[in-house]
């Protein structure tokens, strides 16, 4: 059975509709098929200059990161270069007071000896120009005996202080390990400190055990003991204050425990924890470098093996504790050498 001719005219009409639809969808496809490879290559040309930009940044940061290098092992080696002058302007000034120091009795005793060569050509004079009266034999005999005694009290002083000196001074400079007394070689320390507390108001002293023994280095336990002294000295009193600095020795266990305190003006809460900061400093305008605790705590924590904590109250002065052990790790009393 044939279909009508109608039939097939909606038929014809239906896909020439269809494919009118698809001739539309085709050229939006098209259309958009263009629109992306626009967009691909924008990105990719965007991607392009990303990646030469983040070419150009690495080069950049590169650069940047060996001139930090560089300027870190250069602050490195200033701050060392720095550390080194600070230990040895503290032994320069301790040179230069112990120096000024001895000057005052080898200067008395000079005075005294010239005096008694003069006294004693003229007794000679005397005696050669006929009997010597009993006067001017007293009168040598008083002169003699008071300069003998000036010399040798003078020159025992100059003595004393040469030998504190002479035995710190090695220690600092030769800076080796070996057995000292804590409590009497504190005391050497103090002597040879004595001509800068010479001019100030405050006293120092030394108490606790006479018999501890301490297998390290004195060298750095004479710099960290300068260092708290000179610290005191200069941030805790006032112009004609008067001051007490004093050590106290003590064994806990294997440990020996040196306390430094002080009775000045303290230190305030917001700064007690920078102490030991390298280049802190609240003295500034009066030479303050800011090394000089930091170069006590490098030297108590590394070189000594111990440990240094500060305590504080402002307005009722400054203890520093210093724990160190009796025989450094590796070293026993039965592997010490000296023993």
């Amino acid at each position: 059975m044939s279909r009508p001719p109608e039939d097939y005219d909606l038929e014809i009409k239906q896909l020439a509709k269809q494919i009118r639809i698809l001739r539309k969808q085709l050229e939006r496809s098209e259309k958009d098929r263009a629109k992306l490879e626009d967009t691909n290559r924008i990105k990719e040309s965007l991607l392009k200059r990303v990646i030469c930009e983040l070419q150009d940044s690495q080069s950049v940061l590169e650069r940047k990161s060996l001139d930090l290098e560089q300027a870190v092992t250069k602050l490195t080696t200033m701050q060392s270069e720095l550390v080194e002058a600070e230990k040895m302007a503290a032994l320069g000034g301790l040179v230069a007071g112990v120096a000024h120091e001895i000057n005052t009795p080898v200067g008395i005793s000079i005075t005294m000896a010239s005096t008694l060569m003069d006294e004693t050509q003229l007794l000679l004079k005397a005696l050669e120009a006929g009997p010597l009266r009993r006067s001017l034999l007293n009168h040598y005999l008083q002169v003699a005996e008071e300069s003998a005694s000036l010399i040798l009290s003078n020159l025992n002083r100059a003595g004393e202080l040469v030998q504190s000196f002479k035995q710190v001074a090695v220690d600092q400079v030769a800076s080796e390990r070996r057995r000292f007394a804590v409590k009497p070689y504190l005391e050497e320390i103090a002597v040879s400190l004595s001509p800068q507390l010479k001019y100030t108001a405050h006293r120092l002293t030394v108490t606790g055990n006479d018999t501890i023994v301490l297998n390290n280095y004195p060298g750095a336990f004479a710099q960290v003991v300068t260092n708290l002294v000179t610290n005191s000295l200069t941030h805790a009193y006032p112009p004609q204050a008067q001051g007490h600095l004093q050590f106290d020795v003590q064994q806990c266990g294997d440990q020996v425990v040196v306390q430094y305190s002080d009775d000045g003006c303290g230190i305030p809460e917001a700064v007690l924890s920078r102490v030991f900061d390298p280049f802190f400093t609240t003295a500034r305008d009066r030479g303050g470098t800011g090394l000089g605790l930091h170069i006590a705590y490098n030297l108590v924590t590394q070189k000594m093996q111990g440990q240094i904590d500060v305590r504080s109250q402002v307005g009722e002065g400054t203890q520093f504790i210093l724990t160190i052990p009796l025989y450094l790790t590796g070293f026993s009393s039965s592997q010490d050498p000296e023993n």
